[in-house]
């Protein structure tokens, strides 16, 4: 047997690369950029890929690389490199050298696409977006029921205005179809206030962070319509701080992450009260400087009034003191009518939103819903007792005792059973029939 002449395997990958380096060399790729990483030595790995394949690229010193600028996750690409086999993992790569852009990718192409025919619409302009209600009740959330955005936004809320009212449409935000499910709930959310769910003054849609397309969803132009067309204010809270979609142009107000919109969404009760404690001081010292001025000027007057020896001088200084006296007067009521009113409106708020105020009217809903369930158990045990008896009446017209009394019989044999032809009885079988005043014996005879 001959002896076989077998080569190492570094032989045979220093055999492939120069066969891919001398066969093919350098050359132009086009594609679309994926898994992109920037190292913090300067070299850049992607992948560059079509619609059934893809090839590991290599961008080293990318920085000082031409057209580095065109490298992004979802651009369309064409790549201008050197085909190689890189050795230690055994695989095919491109050593990239320059690129520059012919596009960007299929998902970017219809954002670019849908935003220029909404924005064309006005349905970006400032003109229609709302203003946030500065004291809201009942806020609403569109999202994950089990996702980790809900729990961060409802952490916060609760935090900062625990007298808050918080509902939950919940629905997938993430997958194929995903995008009708949150158009569904953003137009059921705009109308909750005809069934038993409280009306949100204020909905905050949104989910965690991912890729353009775990994002894509909110992208979709029914999702866009359906903000668009919401009769109460929305909150687009998608992602990260970087990631921008079709939902947050469209929305009344974009907040950079989930916790974010909560935070925008309602003012914090500490923050309330230093507000509130902040005016209170500035009125008292704004009313305490006008009078100190008054009172100069009063006091002012009286020293000129003894100093003057005309008669004309005086009656002038009267004169001039009773209008600085009218002055003061009006100026202090002024002053004291809408320190009042500010301090009015403020205690206003306050007591309708306490907890307090909160929970008494919870107490009261639950009342009206104990009165509503006593009353409905009392109707139905009402209809179920009147149902018994009709169907007593109804037993003791058809019931056997009746069908008895009116010359019918049942005979039963020697097992109890009933009798249901002749052929079930022989000569000598005991028999019992029962009419309706009591039980005949018999026995079979032939």
């Amino acid at each position: 047997m001959a002896e076989i002449k077998a080569i190492s395997v570094t032989q045979l990958a220093r055999r492939i690369r120069n066969l891919l380096e001398i066969q093919i060399g350098d050359i132009w790729v086009e594609g679309e950029i994926s898994n992109l990483r920037k190292q913090g030595s300067g070299h850049w790995y992607f992948s560059l890929k079509d619609e059934s394949s893809q090839i590991s690229c290599a961008m080293f010193g990318a920085r000082r690389r031409a057209g580095n600028e065109v490298i992004e996750d979802g651009a369309k690409v064409q790549i201008f490199g050197e085909a190689s086999f890189y050795e230690v993992r055994g695989s095919t790569q491109l050593i990239v050298k320059k690129a520059q852009a012919v596009g960007v990718g299929d998902l970017q192409a219809r954002f670019e696409v849908l935003k220029r025919k909404l924005d064309r619409e006005g349905l970006f302009s400032q003109e229609r977006k709302r203003a946030l209600p500065s004291f809201p009740k009942v806020v609403g959330i569109i999202t994950s029921a089990t996702g980790a955005a809900l729990q961060d936004m409802k952490n916060v809320l609760s935090r900062r205005a625990p007298w808050l009212t918080i509902v939950l449409f919940p629905t997938t935000v993430q997958g194929r179809g995903a995008e009708r499910g949150i158009a569904r709930a953003v137009r059921y959310a705009g109308q909750v206030g005809d069934n038993s769910i409280p009306q949100p003054e204020v909905l905050i849609v949104g989910r965690g962070g991912g890729s353009l397309e775990d994002l894509w969803n909110f992208n979709e132009e029914v999702v866009a319509r359906a903000i668009a067309d919401c009769p109460i204010p929305v909150i687009s809270a998608v992602g990260h701080e970087i990631d921008f979609t079709i939902a947050d142009f469209v929305a009344d107000l974009r907040a950079p992450t989930p916790s974010a919109a909560a935070e925008l969404v309602v003012p914090d009760q500490s923050e309330l009260r230093e507000r509130l404690m902040s005016l209170d001081s500035r009125l008292r010292r704004v009313v305490e400087g006008r009078l100190d001025r008054l009172a100069d000027q009063l006091d002012y007057c009286e020293r000129s009034i003894f100093s003057q020896s005309s008669e004309r001088k005086l009656q002038y200084q009267l004169f001039h003191f009773e209008g600085l006296r009218r002055e003061f007067s009006r100026v202090v009521e002024n002053s004291l009518k809408d320190r009042e009113l500010l301090i009015s409106n403020y205690h206003k708020n306050w007591d309708r939103y306490h907890p307090r105020e909160i929970l008494r009217r919870r107490d009261e809903r639950i009342e009206q819903i104990q009165s509503g369930f006593l009353l409905a158990c009392t109707h139905a045990l009402q209809f179920q007792e009147s149902r018994l008896e009709n169907l007593s009446s109804l037993l003791q017209v058809l019931g056997p005792g009746s069908i008895l009394k009116r010359g019918f019989s049942v005979t039963y044999g020697a097992d109890g059973k009933i009798v249901k032809s002749v052929g079930e009885v022989s000569s000598g079988d005991e028999l019992r029939t029962q009419v309706g005043d009591g039980t005949i014996e018999s026995l079979v005879s032939g």
